[in-house]
């Protein structure tokens, strides 16, 4: 069993910038492809990052591309989200989830793909 427990929300201004960390605990962080999603009041959760488990392979929600950035320290075992400038449209319950994966160059998108999910994490971006 995986446990993942997000850090790192709170309240900026749209411009801003934010780093949300993730830490999962109970297995070996790097068997794990790993993503961001986000659930804004009142709609679905969507995809908004993700990384493999080397670390070099990432992609990217068109909303966020060019703004946020996903990255991995397996030495630490933390995935982050580095959220630059941030617009209200932003604002939303940020989830950490974790896959476990044979394979190192693997990302995945889809929630229905993702075995373990953390509590969530408030992001709120105001105007």
């Amino acid at each position: 069993q995986v446990q993942l427990v997000e850090s790192g929300g709170g309240l900026v201004q749209a411009g801003g910038s934010l780093r949300l960390s993730c830490a999962p605990s109970g297995r070996t962080f790097s068997d794990y492809a790993m993503g961001w999603f986000r659930q804004a009041p009142g709609k679905e959760r969507e995809f908004v990052a993700a990384i493999s488990r080397s670390g070099d392979n990432t992609y990217y929600a068109d909303s966020v591309k060019g703004r946020f950035t996903i990255s991995r320290d397996n030495a630490k075992n933390t995935v982050y989200l580095q959220m630059n400038s941030l617009k209200p449209e932003d604002t939303a319950v940020y989830y950490c989830a974790a896959k476990e994966t044979p394979f190192y160059s693997a990302i995945y998108v889809s929630t229905i793909q993702f075995q373990y999910w953390g509590q969530g994490t408030l992001v709120t971006v105001s105007e």
